[in-house]
């Protein structure tokens, strides 16, 4: 009997290029949902889908010489192909290009504009287009998009906008009574305190800058903003009309159950999202979870650098499930995970090599060198056994309850301890001792078939996460594996049954040294394809163009002062994703700066350096914190940050000039 319906989602993966390992994370960690819930009764609907419009796409598509549509038709194919690669049930794949969402999208629009939500205005303000986001000037962090830190510039049009604040406080009240809306709890006080409270100001809804994008129908000088574009594919894509002719489906999934989405979006699916709903007179979903982060733990991915890693890379090293396994395991529940090629080694070696595939091999190996492969349960019990027991049917309440509260690297650990247990209890019975004597056959017997339906158990409880594997194990086993219903109870492999004759290596241990030359090669290769493809040589340096700004006079840059810095202390600024908060020596006085570095610098490392110091900067709070001045960075094309230092060792306060 179904325990009813379960409509997910994942953010939909924007079309700008080939996601790395760390967007394809949330893939992978919401159909581990998905599987799970099906498994538990569920009846599951996965959506996963492309976000195809904006700015920043219709630039990429003119660079690459083809239309946007050619242009996200081939970024789709990828991120799709990507998604089936990782072994993922989603149920449905939207594009924000298919015509029947970008037909309600448009009835969307024109119902709240209809209804007073959306009016006509003008925007003045500083834009971010890879953000696709207008900010206030005291938004800025640094002068740079408080979101990714880049540049931003003047822009003014003609713009649609939403009445945000009309909604606001339903919004308040809905999160207030609902304390399971917002996931984890971290995310809701960021919402509330950062956005909610301090006031929401009206929604740029709206551009006529550019035309990639869906037209709206009455006004064919702007596009919808991509914001109320893509966030309407949760309900869309399940058959949403706003003129009341919804399909059954609709009615069946609708609110959603969970959306699961990365923390950097969480502002748009818990204020923006929530509040177009409410305007269309439709409920809001049951839960919204901002998971965080993988990372890099060598260094930021960089495709200047040649080493981001994609999820195909580490398929063809390590297999689909490793990589499965790695990347649910590694991501705790708020904190950001971190991947680098030494931590996959170490994991697979230990958990998957060791811990799991040697237990699978030894078990079967056993059976067949003891009983010819035949697993029968005589009953011959001793009160180690109980515990092992007590560990297997008790281990699907544990995983489910983790599973209850979206904490997927818990329950995998919970699986593994059954594993672990499992192995300690050959230690603890020594089959190969008890081998040796014909009386204690039975037993040997018995502890055999003990392990192989604790394999079993275990083997059932891991299908979510790594499908293939388990699938493999129940194979060698010679059985299928169980519904959850049937794991609470012990002794239901079939006693007589027998096992395959020569068991499959399921994981081989790997050489760290080995596999970390190989990606090194790889990137390599990958880097000097990519400067061919440029037509780059070494006559021919990386250079970044930029646009130029308005000539000034000497008179005017004589009037900043730039000192060579010593920074003396650094800190984290509480409830800031972006800022470090320097205590710089210039001289004989210390001068307190403020930095949205932090991405790119760790407090720690920060203590030390010489750095160059905009000195005469009129003070400015950011986040609430005084800072006294500028530290100089340098920018690449992809972002990535370096100070500015002298090259010789000078003193603090030395001018520069």
């Amino acid at each position: 009997m179904s325990k009813g319906k379960y409509y997910i989602t994942t953010a939909i993966a924007y079309t700008s290029g080939k996601p790395h390992i760390g967007n394809s994370y949330e893939i992978v960690l919401a159909d581990s949902i998905a599987r799970f819930k099906r498994k538990d009764g569920y009846d599951v609907f996965f959506q996963t889908g492309t976000d195809e419009h904006g700015q920043k796409i219709e630039l990429k598509a003119q660079e690459a010489g083809i239309t946007p549509k050619q242009f996200v038709d081939q970024v789709a194919g990828t991120i799709k192909d990507l998604w089936n690669l990782m072994d993922t049930s989603y149920d449905h794949f939207i594009r924000t290009t298919d015509d029947y969402h970008e037909k309600q999208v448009q009835k969307i629009f024109k119902k709240l504009y209809d209804q007073g939500d959306i009016y006509k205005g003008s925007y003045e303000g500083l834009y971010c287009t890879p953000c696709e986001s207008f900010w206030t000037e005291s938004q800025l962090v640094d002068g740079k998009c408080p979101d990714c830190g880049r540049e931003v510039k003047p822009a003014q049009e003609e713009a649609y906008f939403f009445k945000m604040s009309k909604y606001a406080d339903k919004l308040i009240e809905h999160i207030n009574t609902h304390p399971e809306f917002i996931q984890p709890v971290s995310r809701k006080n960021e919402m509330m305190n950062n956005f909610l409270l301090p006031g929401l100001q009206d929604l740029c809804v709206s551009r006529s800058s550019f035309k990639w994008g869906i037209p709206v129908d009455f006004d064919q000088k702007h596009v919808v903003y991509v914001w109320l574009d893509a966030l309407t594919n949760y309900i869309t894509g399940i058959g949403y009309d706003c003129e009341g002719n919804s399909s059954q489906q609709y009615h069946k999934l609708w609110p959603a159950d969970l959306h699961l989405i990365g923390k950097d979006i969480i502002r748009f699916h818990t204020i923006y999202w929530p509040i177009f709903l409410m305007a269309l007179g439709e409920p809001l979903p049951k839960q919204v979870f901002g998971h965080p982060w993988l990372l890099q733990g060598d260094g930021k991915m960089s495709k200047s650098k040649g080493n981001v890693i994609y999820a195909d890379d580490l398929v063809n090293f390590f297999g689909v499930d490793a990589v499965r396994y790695f990347v649910l395991h590694e991501m705790p529940f708020e904190n950001d995970g971190t991947i680098s090629w030494e931590l996959l080694v170490e994991r697979i070696n230990s958990d998957l090599a060791n811990t799991l595939g040697n237990l699978v091999n030894r078990t079967i190996s056993m059976s067949n060198k003891y009983f010819d492969g035949v697993v029968a349960d005589k009953g011959c019990e001793e009160a180690v056994d109980e515990e092992l027991k007590t560990v297997a049917t008790g281990a699907y309440s544990k995983v489910a309850a983790k599973m209850d509260e979206l904490r997927v690297a818990d329950a995998l650990t919970e699986i593994f301890a059954l594993f672990k247990r499992c192995n300690k209890y050959i230690d603890e019975t020594e089959p190969w001792v008890l081998a040796k004597e014909e009386a204690k056959k039975d037993r040997l017997s018995t502890v055999l078939y003990n392990l192989v339906e604790s394999i079993l158990i275990g083997a059932s409880l891991l299908e979510p996460y790594m499908p293939s594997t388990a699938k493999k194990i129940a194979e060698q086993l010679n059985t299928q594996l169980r519904s959850f219903e049937e794991l609470e109870s012990f002794g239901k492999y079939p006693s007589g049954n027998t096992v395959t004759q020569k068991p499959e290596i399921l994981f081989a241990r790997l050489d760290a040294k080995e596999v970390v030359e190989k990606a090194e090669a790889m990137f390599a290769e990958r880097k000097a394809a990519a400067e061919a493809a440029a037509g780059a040589t070494e006559e021919t340096p990386d250079v970044i163009e930029i646009e130029p700004k308005e000539e000034i006079t000497y008179d005017l840059f004589d009037k900043m002062q730039f000192q060579v810095g010593e920074i003396i202390a650094c800190e984290e600024v509480p409830k800031s994703k972006k800022l470090l908060c320097s205590q710089v020596r210039i001289g004989s006085q210390v001068k307190q700066i403020v930095s949205g570095i932090k991405q790119h610098y760790s407090a720690e490392e920060m203590v030390g350096k010489k750095v160059m110091v905009l000195v005469n900067l009129k003070p400015a709070k950011l986040a609430g914190v005084l800072s006294e001045g500028m530290l100089l960075c340098a920018e690449d094309a992809e972002g990535n940050l370096a100070l500015v230092t002298p090259e010789k060792d000078m003193p603090a306060g030395a001018q520069i000039c």
